[in-house]
Protein backbone atom coordinates (compact mmCIF):
# COMPACT_ATOMS: atom_id res chain seq x y z
CA UNK A 1 0.00 0.00 0.00
CA UNK A 2 1.32 3.77 -1.07
CA UNK A 3 2.58 5.39 1.93
CA UNK A 4 1.31 8.59 0.51
CA UNK A 5 -1.78 7.24 -0.64
CA UNK A 6 -2.47 6.38 3.32
CA UNK A 7 -2.34 10.04 4.24
CA UNK A 8 -5.98 11.61 4.60
CA UNK A 9 -6.27 15.13 3.40
CA UNK A 10 -7.77 17.63 5.71
CA UNK A 11 -10.32 19.82 4.42
CA UNK A 12 -10.25 23.93 5.38
CA UNK A 13 -13.41 25.70 5.97
CA UNK A 14 -15.11 26.46 3.10
CA UNK A 15 -13.65 23.85 0.76
CA UNK A 16 -16.52 20.98 -0.45
CA UNK A 17 -15.67 17.67 -2.27
CA UNK A 18 -18.07 15.33 -3.71
CA UNK A 19 -17.19 11.78 -5.40
CA UNK A 20 -19.65 10.83 -8.23
CA UNK A 21 -17.66 7.82 -9.96
CA UNK A 22 -14.93 8.62 -11.73
CA UNK A 23 -14.71 12.12 -11.12
CA UNK A 24 -14.00 14.04 -7.89
CA UNK A 25 -14.94 17.61 -7.77
CA UNK A 26 -13.46 20.04 -5.28
CA UNK A 27 -15.02 23.91 -4.85
CA UNK A 28 -13.83 26.48 -3.20
CA UNK A 29 -13.35 30.43 -2.72
CA UNK A 30 -10.67 30.11 -5.54
CA UNK A 31 -13.47 28.56 -7.84
CA UNK A 32 -14.75 24.88 -9.09
CA UNK A 33 -12.18 22.14 -10.13
CA UNK A 34 -13.09 18.54 -11.58
CA UNK A 35 -10.85 15.67 -12.40
CA UNK A 36 -11.71 11.95 -13.82
CA UNK A 37 -9.96 9.47 -11.98
CA UNK A 38 -9.05 5.82 -12.72
CA UNK A 39 -11.29 3.16 -12.03
CA UNK A 40 -9.12 1.07 -9.41
CA UNK A 41 -9.27 4.02 -7.09
CA UNK A 42 -12.09 5.42 -4.39
CA UNK A 43 -13.19 8.70 -2.71
CA UNK A 44 -14.69 8.41 1.39
CA UNK A 45 -15.84 11.55 2.46
CA UNK A 46 -16.36 11.49 6.27
CA UNK A 47 -16.68 15.26 7.92
CA UNK A 48 -13.66 17.31 7.22
CA UNK A 49 -11.09 14.55 6.02
CA UNK A 50 -11.08 13.00 2.71
CA UNK A 51 -9.35 9.28 2.23
CA UNK A 52 -8.07 7.62 -1.14
CA UNK A 53 -9.22 3.99 -1.06
CA UNK A 54 -7.15 1.85 -3.23
CA UNK A 55 -9.43 -0.61 -4.89
CA UNK A 56 -6.78 -3.00 -6.85
CA UNK A 57 -3.75 -5.19 -6.01
CA UNK A 58 -2.28 -4.92 -9.35
CA UNK A 59 0.78 -3.15 -9.38
CA UNK A 60 0.44 -0.61 -11.64
CA UNK A 61 -2.78 0.14 -10.74
CA UNK A 62 -1.88 0.38 -7.01
CA UNK A 63 0.71 3.01 -8.23
CA UNK A 64 -2.41 5.33 -9.41
CA UNK A 65 -3.26 5.35 -5.37
CA UNK A 66 -0.54 7.92 -4.14
CA UNK A 67 -0.48 9.84 -7.00
CA UNK A 68 -4.13 10.27 -7.33
CA UNK A 69 -4.60 11.40 -3.36
CA UNK A 70 -1.53 14.16 -4.29
CA UNK A 71 -3.47 14.94 -7.44
CA UNK A 72 -6.75 15.56 -5.05
CA UNK A 73 -4.67 17.35 -2.16
CA UNK A 74 -3.74 20.05 -5.07
CA UNK A 75 -6.73 20.76 -6.54
CA UNK A 76 -8.14 21.09 -2.76
CA UNK A 77 -5.00 23.93 -1.80
CA UNK A 78 -5.70 25.20 -5.18
CA UNK A 79 -8.83 26.16 -4.26
CA UNK A 80 -8.49 27.17 -0.61
CA UNK A 81 -5.53 29.14 -1.56
CA UNK A 82 -4.90 29.04 -5.14
CA UNK A 83 -1.12 28.72 -6.79
CA UNK A 84 1.46 31.41 -7.84
CA UNK A 85 4.05 31.49 -10.73
CA UNK A 86 6.86 33.88 -11.16
CA UNK A 87 8.30 35.23 -13.82
CA UNK A 88 10.97 37.55 -15.51
CA UNK A 89 11.94 39.08 -18.87
CA UNK A 90 15.60 39.58 -19.25
CA UNK A 91 16.91 41.95 -21.87
CA UNK A 92 17.50 45.23 -23.11
CA UNK A 93 13.69 46.66 -24.24
CA UNK A 94 11.52 43.78 -22.77
CA UNK A 95 8.65 44.26 -21.22
CA UNK A 96 4.88 43.08 -20.72
CA UNK A 97 1.35 43.89 -20.17
CA UNK A 98 -1.55 42.80 -18.48
CA UNK A 99 -4.78 43.22 -20.32
CA UNK A 100 -7.75 41.56 -19.79
CA UNK A 101 -6.88 37.56 -20.56
CA UNK A 102 -4.49 38.67 -22.33
CA UNK A 103 0.06 39.64 -22.12
CA UNK A 104 0.85 41.63 -24.73
CA UNK A 105 5.49 41.55 -24.80
CA UNK A 106 8.01 43.04 -26.00
CA UNK A 107 10.31 40.52 -26.53
CA UNK A 108 12.62 41.92 -29.25
CA UNK A 109 10.96 40.57 -32.18
CA UNK A 110 9.64 42.98 -35.27
CA UNK A 111 6.15 42.96 -33.68
CA UNK A 112 4.89 42.31 -29.91
CA UNK A 113 3.84 39.54 -28.64
CA UNK A 114 0.07 38.12 -27.79
CA UNK A 115 -0.45 35.49 -25.78
CA UNK A 116 -3.81 34.39 -24.39
CA UNK A 117 -4.33 33.16 -20.74
CA UNK A 118 -6.83 30.04 -20.55
CA UNK A 119 -9.93 30.53 -18.20
CA UNK A 120 -8.76 30.36 -14.70
CA UNK A 121 -5.19 31.71 -14.95
CA UNK A 122 -4.67 35.10 -14.26
CA UNK A 123 -1.71 37.72 -14.78
CA UNK A 124 -0.30 40.46 -13.07
CA UNK A 125 2.88 42.31 -13.89
CA UNK A 126 5.22 44.16 -11.63
CA UNK A 127 7.82 46.77 -13.39
CA UNK A 128 6.76 46.05 -17.03
CA UNK A 129 9.24 43.17 -16.32
CA UNK A 130 7.78 40.54 -13.42
CA UNK A 131 4.99 38.27 -14.69
CA UNK A 132 3.31 37.16 -11.84
CA UNK A 133 0.55 33.96 -12.76
CA UNK A 134 -2.52 32.77 -10.68
CA UNK A 135 -5.01 30.15 -10.72
CA UNK A 136 -6.23 27.33 -8.93
CA UNK A 137 -5.84 24.40 -10.90
CA UNK A 138 -1.48 23.89 -10.61
CA UNK A 139 -1.33 21.68 -13.54
CA UNK A 140 -2.88 24.49 -15.33
CA UNK A 141 -0.50 26.86 -13.74
CA UNK A 142 2.63 24.88 -14.57
CA UNK A 143 1.50 24.43 -18.23
CA UNK A 144 0.96 28.16 -18.90
CA UNK A 145 3.97 29.37 -17.42
CA UNK A 146 6.53 26.79 -19.70
CA UNK A 147 4.48 27.94 -22.41
CA UNK A 148 4.71 31.60 -21.69
CA UNK A 149 8.41 30.60 -21.36
CA UNK A 150 8.93 28.40 -24.27
CA UNK A 151 7.35 32.38 -26.49
CA UNK A 152 11.59 33.47 -25.56
CA UNK A 153 13.92 30.69 -23.40
CA UNK A 154 16.65 32.18 -22.13
CA UNK A 155 19.47 32.12 -24.87
CA UNK A 156 22.80 30.73 -23.20
CA UNK A 157 25.17 33.52 -24.15
CA UNK A 158 23.56 36.84 -22.58
CA UNK A 159 21.14 35.39 -20.77
CA UNK A 160 18.00 37.05 -22.63
CA UNK A 161 14.62 35.72 -22.61
CA UNK A 162 11.77 34.78 -20.43
CA UNK A 163 12.81 32.71 -16.89
CA UNK A 164 11.33 31.60 -13.79
CA UNK A 165 12.05 34.09 -11.19
CA UNK A 166 15.22 32.58 -9.46
CA UNK A 167 16.31 30.50 -12.27
CA UNK A 168 20.19 30.60 -12.61
CA UNK A 169 20.87 30.69 -16.51
CA UNK A 170 24.67 29.05 -16.60
CA UNK A 171 26.04 31.54 -19.17
CA UNK A 172 28.40 29.80 -22.13
CA UNK A 173 31.78 32.08 -23.25
CA UNK A 174 31.52 33.73 -26.57
CA UNK A 175 34.26 33.46 -28.99
CA UNK A 176 37.47 35.08 -28.05
CA UNK A 177 38.94 37.79 -30.75
CA UNK A 178 42.32 36.55 -32.10
CA UNK A 179 41.91 33.21 -31.48
CA UNK A 180 41.03 31.95 -34.37
CA UNK A 181 44.58 31.45 -36.54
CA UNK A 182 43.41 32.15 -39.93
CA UNK A 183 45.67 32.69 -43.22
Amino acid sequence: MSRVGKRTIKLPAGVKVAFKAPFVEVGGKNGQLKRQLPPSVSVDIKGDEVFVVNLSQDETKRALHGLCRTLISNMVLGVAQGYTKELELQGVGFRAQAQGTKLTMQLGFSHPVEFPLPTGISATVDANTKITLKGADKELLGLTAAKLRKVRPPEPYKGKGIRYLGEVITLKQGKTAGAGGGK
